[in-house]
C-alpha cells in the first residue's frame, strides 16, 4: 500500500523512503528490484503520451503506462495486479491474445523473457517476489521450464512485433527499448512510420483517447 502511495505522488527514492520510515515501515532494502518510477521517468512517460509506452521493473512488473498502451494492448487494462508482468502473462496468462508473432519471433522473444529473468536472478538473488515469479513459471509452465533448463542468457532487442488489435486488425509496429539503468527499469515503446497504415491506426487510437480526456499515465 505505501509502494501504491508513493508511486501516485511520484515522490523521489529520499521522499519515498522517508514515507515508509514515518509509517513506522522499512524501506525497501538494497538488493531487491525497484518497484518504484522516479518522478523524472513519470514526466518523460508523460511526454510520451501518444505512444504506447509501458515502464517495466527488473522482472517485467508493468509499473506504469499510457492510455495509448492500454488502448493497444487492452489486455493490460484487465490483469489483476499481482498478473501485472507481462512474462507471467506469456506463459501463464491470456497477455499475448493479441500479439501475433511468426514461429521464429515467438522463439526469439520467448528466449529474450526468459534471458532477462535469469540476468534478474543474477543482480537479485535474494529477491523474493522475483524468485516467487521464477517458482511459479516453473510449476506452470512445460516450455519456460524447457527454456529455463537450458541455461541460455540473453537481453532486450529493438524488433517488429504485430499486435492483433480487434478494431485495426494487425499492426506491426517497431518495438524499442530504452533503459534506465539506475533503477534497472526499461521503457517500451511503439511506434510506426509516418504514412503508413499503422501510424494512421495510431492517430486514431489517439482521437478516441482524446475524445475521453485519458492522457494521464496508468501507474500500477
Amino acid at each position: 500500500m505505501l509502494t501504491a502511495l508513493t508511486q501516485a505522488l511520484r515522490l523521489e527514492t529520499h521522499e519515498r523512503d522517508q514515507v515508509f520510515r514515518l509509517a513506522g515501515s522499512a524501506p525497501p532494502l538494497a538488493g531487491r528490484v525497484e518497484m518504484s518510477i522516479r518522478a523524472s521517468v513519470l514526466r518523460l512517460l508523460q511526454r510520451l503520451a501518444d505512444l504506447p509506452t509501458l515502464v517495466l521493473s527488473a522482472k517485467s512488473d508493468v509499473l506504469a503506462h499510457t492510455p495509448m498502451a492500454g488502448a493497444l494492448l487492452s489486455d493490460l487494462n484487465r490483469w489483476p495486479e499481482r498478473q501485472r508482468n507481462i512474462i507471467w502473462q506469456r506463459f501463464l496468462g491470456t497477455g499475448r491474445a493479441h500479439v501475433a508473432l511468426s514461429p521464429e519471433e515467438d522463439e526469439a522473444t520467448a528466449q529474450q523473457a526468459v534471458g532477462s529473468l535469469r540476468t534478474a536472478l543474477s543482480r537479485y538473488p535474494h529477491d523474493p517476489s522475483l524468485r516467487s515469479l521464477i517458482d511459479q513459471l516453473l510449476a506452470g509452465s512445460g516450455r519456460f521450464r524447457s527454456m529455463w533448463e537450458e541455461g541460455r542468457s540473453t537481453v532486450r532487442r529493438t524488433m517488429h512485433k504485430t499486435i492483433d488489435h480487434p478494431e485495426f486488425g494487425p499492426l506491426v509496429l517497431d518495438c524499442d527499448t530504452l533503459l534506465l539503468p539506475d533503477t534497472d527499469q526499461s521503457m517500451i515503446v511503439y511506434s510506426a512510420a509516418a504514412g503508413t497504415r499503422e501510424a494512421s491506426a495510431l492517430a486514431m487510437l489517439r482521437d478516441q483517447l482524446h475524445r475521453t480526456d485519458g492522457r494521464e499515465p496508468l501507474v500500477r
